[in-house]
């Protein structure tokens, strides 16, 4: 049976007594999910398995997505994406620069992702350091702690959230190597519109959804009044009180709900301290169905932010 250990942090939390290697008994996955909830992301220690078991171990959770940019995937396992800097024989073998600023992701698809699992195998240390960390933000103590009027101002709206915006902050960025997007990839994802504020579907609390990354504008409000408000909102939700930082060690499996934060993958490592690790992303279609969830052992309650 799972235990918990408490961090003394924003958001997180350890989780022990889990082989992964091996399917959770309906307590332990039941257990998983509401310390999810409770917690914004769960951390298991000391897990050694392949790409195959990360696969079956994410696929518990719900429908796998396979990334729209087709690249650095494991060979016969599209599901599992390569997030690495090394470089093999003149060619990376992983995507070097992933979520190297604040997102949720999937907030640019229709069906929106649940949570992300991922696989730590090789983590650079320096000076005995873990570098290449993970930063989370609580948004339902954000939304919580919105003044009054500002809850009140966005209920009920709406915002465009567009796959191509990080892609190219992130192609501006120095040393970054992605290609742009070709038109058959843009065209697999379409901008698409997202409640502002929505329930979350274990604690049935509000929560904010919006990110620096992928949002662009609401839909309501001319762009003068949209860039002001997401301005606010991204400033509001980025405080030091709702943030965390997980340190990797090297076996370390890290599953995040991407309902209820927002992430950041911190680069403070350079091209020759190598990491590797492997992601798979859960979309949201399981939980978002009751009869579904509470068979699984979690509370459902579908995405109304009103």
């Amino acid at each position: 049976m799972l235990r918990k250990e408490l961090l003394d942090q924003a958001i997180g939390v350890k989780l022990h007594g889990a082989d992964l290697s091996k399917p959770l008994s309906d307590e332990d996955f039941a257990f998983t999910l509401k310390a999810l909830g409770e917690h914004g992301y769960v951390c298991f220690t000391g897990q050694t398995f392949g790409a195959a078991a990360l696969k079956d171990f994410a696929a518990r959770f719900g429908t796998l997505e396979i990334n729209v940019a087709g690249t650095y995937q494991e060979p016969g396992i599209p599901e599992v994406m390569i997030l690495s800097n090394i470089v093999q024989d003149g060619k990376p073998i992983g995507i070097a620069d992933a979520g190297q600023d604040w997102h949720t992701d999937m907030s640019y698809s229709a069906m929106i992702a649940f949570l992300n699992v991922l696989h730590g195998i090789r983590i650079p240390v320096r000076d005995g350091k873990p570098l290449g960390g993970t930063s989370f933000c609580d948004m339902h103590r954000a939304y919580a702690d919105l003044p009054q009027q500002v809850k009140d101002r966005i209920d009920g709206l709406t915002a465009t959230h567009d796959f191509n915006k990080f892609w190219e902050m992130m192609r501006r960025e120095k040393g970054s190597k992605r290609p742009p997007l070709t038109p058959q990839q843009r065209a697999k994802k379409p901008p698409v519109s997202h409640p502002l504020v929505l329930i979350h579907p274990i604690t049935g609390r509000k929560v904010l959804y919006a990110n620096p990354g992928y949002t662009e504008f609401v839909n309501e409000l001319d762009r003068a009044e949209s860039d002001e408000l997401l301005a606010y909102l991204f400033e509001h939700q980025l405080q030091p009180q709702y943030q965390a930082t997980h340190r990797w060690t090297e076996g370390d499996v890290l599953v995040w709900d991407n309902i209820g934060t927002i992430h950041n993958a911190v680069a403070d490592y350079r091209p020759d301290e190598p990491r590797l690790i492997k992601r798979c992303q859960v979309m949201a279609d399981w939980i978002l169905r009751s009869d579904s969830a509470k068979a699984n052992g979690a509370e459902a309650r579908f995405f109304d932010g009103r």
